[in-house]
């Protein structure tokens, strides 16, 4: 294995996209649409403005890890005085490099990638899987997330 650390460019969305439904199907999501139209036009668009970023974990040509993270901004509040969040997503490693800290490897780089962007905080919904890595990262569970549905 000969695993290395990348940004993600265009050229790797279609790879992505695929990684990303796989993950989703994973999860458990029903899939009642077809989503890679709309995924490519918001990684295209996001990419563009500089508010979207991935790194990727690479063996070789196979891209093995993948994470995003999203750069939005709301009205300051205490704990984020920036107003600036990271939103993170996309956290999938293949099951075949599962227990390997590749997770760990991607999220750093994403956290940082969001410090450097001035956000005061990251968020994720995440996973039964992923709770302990995010935990063991230093994420605490905001118990207040909630969602309507439009």
């Amino acid at each position: 294995m000969k695993l290395e650390y990348r940004k993600m460019t265009l050229d790797d969305l279609d790879e992505f996209i695929r990684l990303r439904i796989n993950q989703l199907r994973e999860e458990g999501a029903t899939e009642d649409i077809d989503l890679k139209p709309a995924l490519l036009d918001y990684y295209h668009r996001h990419m563009a403005d500089g508010t979207f970023v991935s790194w990727l974990a690479v063996d070789g040509d196979k891209i093995v890890g993948t994470s995003g993270m999203s750069f939005v901004e709301k009205p300051p509040y205490f704990s984020c005085p920036s107003g600036r969040l990271g939103l993170l997503s996309s956290m999938f490693t293949d099951p075949n490099y599962r227990r390997m800290g590749i997770a760990k490897g991607l999220l750093s780089r994403v956290v940082e990638e969001a410090r450097n962007y001035g956000c005061g905080a990251v968020q994720i919904t995440a996973s039964d899987m992923g709770v302990l890595l995010y935990t063991d990262f230093g994420f605490v569970k905001n118990g207040n997330f909630m969602q309507y549905k439009l």
